[in-house]
């Protein structure tokens, strides 16, 4: 790209323009779209916290059913709260050590 300056009726500044518009456009879109979380806490089906945590649907299932993993049912969709699945995921943390050497 040259150093020249550029009018506001050059083609370059009229393409960048229209470009910006268009994307602008597809950002409000979006951003309409988008559906608020409920009580500040972000809804996920299985299929989702599934792929988060890599295990499969049938081991959700197991959580859900040993009292695990907690969830909600609406209709037939089961919902889970990202806020329960994070507390999950820090209440089994476990810290590493090492082994004393001198023992």
């Amino acid at each position: 790209m040259s150093n020249e300056i550029r009018e506001k009726d050059h083609e370059w500044v009229k393409n960048f323009h229209s470009n910006f518009d268009r994307l602008l456009a597809s950002l409000e879109e979006l951003l309409s779209q988008h559906q608020p979380s409920v009580y500040g806490d972000e809804l996920l089906t299985d299929k989702e916290v599934a792929y988060l945590l890599k295990v499969s649907r049938r081991t959700l299932l197991d959580y859900r059913n040993n009292g695990i993993l907690p969830y909600t049912q609406v209709g037939g969709k089961i919902l889970y709260r990202t806020s329960d699945i994070e507390r999950i995921l820090i209440n089994g943390y476990k810290e590493a050590y090492r082994y004393s050497e001198s023992g």
